[in-house]
């Protein structure tokens, strides 16, 4: 059973695995703390896709002194070749006598497989240590693989009475610096940023990772949801770096060719009362192996999808300010027949950022 010395040592290892917040995807985020006779002799993380996996990183930097050691490992370790071998190869032939980890990986090729492969070589093995902290770090991994799509996070930024732009579009600046800098870190730890194309002819955007040491953020990949191909070839977002696509399902042969020469992959997909229907954009998400996606767009495109029941979080930037009525709102949607047919979520973190307020809210069952 777990004690308080396995506890520290897992959440050192749930520490390190947030180091590859922005660069692991589509593979999740992990990190080893290897331990022998109470002290640390080796520490490692997964830093990028295609690279060695935690427990590699940790095997090597402790060297002989892993024989006899115990591995606290935040993801259970991986049974199955894919761009490098198991991890639960590399722990048995290094001779560690126990492995403790925070959550079961929910990889189907895997699923309590490292665990069983680990105690059938005589390794001793403990699971479930700081679970709720070890699947935080990977909700995004974990949904993708647990239910076929990603984690999806709609971002916000409004007015105390709700409001995100005035009735022409104008929205800059609703918040202040601090708050458009922490929209950084969820731009960071995505996959895939979507837009509507109403935001790009409204704002002409980037949306790329700003503030970030070169290299240290993998670029999210841009989706664009643009029915009629309206986005300009002379767009911000294509001339930044980082992959484009855009999804139409009734675009011009002409503007379509004039796209894909300015650098974006387009796409035709199904449609849903003319527009991209959201099942068509989570095809592609799943395509793309997405983890985690932000969705910075308007109302239209933030009330599809969560009347479509796809929205996992809310992160509102809360700014004290009034808009009025002839504002835009957070979500355009169809009138509810019942307060009982409302999408609801629950609280889960409120805090000052600068001058601004950000609130995150999960829905329920989440």
């Amino acid at each position: 059973m777990a004690d308080a010395a396995d506890r520290r040592h897992m959440a050192r290892a749930i520490e390190l695995a947030w180091r590859g917040l922005g660069t692991t995807d589509p593979n999740p985020r992990v990190g080893c703390v290897l331990v022998r006779d109470g002290a640390v002799v080796g520490e490692g993380w997964h830093v990028r896709a295609g690279g060695p996996h935690a427990e590699v990183e940790a095997l090597g930097r402790a060297g002989a002194g892993a024989r006899g050691a115990t591995a606290y490992v935040s993801l259970e370790p991986c049974c199955h070749h894919g761009r490098t071998p198991p991890c639960t190869d590399a722990l048995v032939a290094a001779g560690v006598a126990r492995v403790v980890y925070g959550c079961d990986d929910p990889n189907p090729r895997v699923g309590g497989g490292g665990a069983a492969r680990l105690r059938a070589a005589g390794i001793a093995v403990e699971g479930g240590v700081l679970e709720g902290e070890a699947r935080s770090v990977n909700q995004g991994f974990i949904a993708r693989m647990a239910r076929g799509r990603p984690w999806l996070r709609v971002k916000v930024a409004a007015s105390l009475d709700g409001r995100t732009a005035l009735a022409d579009g104008q929205s800059r600046w609703i918040t202040g610096p601090a708050a458009r800098r922490d929209v950084q870190r969820l731009r960071a730890r995505s996959s895939a940023i979507v837009t509507g194309v109403g935001t790009v002819l409204a704002d002409d955007p980037e949306l790329t990772v700003r503030d970030e040491p070169s290299g240290a953020v993998r670029p999210p990949v841009r989706i664009v949801l643009d029915s009629g191909l309206r986005m300009p070839a002379t767009a911000r977002l294509l001339a930044a770096p980082g992959p484009v696509v855009v999804l139409e399902v009734a675009g011009d042969a002409t503007r379509r060719a004039a796209l894909a020469a300015a650098g974006a992959d387009v796409r035709r997909v199904a449609a849903e009362a003319g527009r991209v229907a959201p099942a068509a954009l989570v095809d592609v998400l799943r395509d793309l192996e997405c983890n985690e996606v932000l969705v910075e767009a308007g109302p239209a495109v933030n009330g599809a999808l969560l009347a479509a029941g796809l929205v996992d979080e809310i992160v509102t930037y809360q700014a004290a300010h009034v808009l009025g009525h002839t504002a835009l709102p957070m979500f355009t949607l169809p009138p509810l027949a019942a307060m009982a047919a409302r999408p609801e979520f629950e609280l889960a973190d409120a805090r000052r950022v600068g001058a601004d307020l950000r609130l995150t809210y999960r829905a329920k069952g989440n």
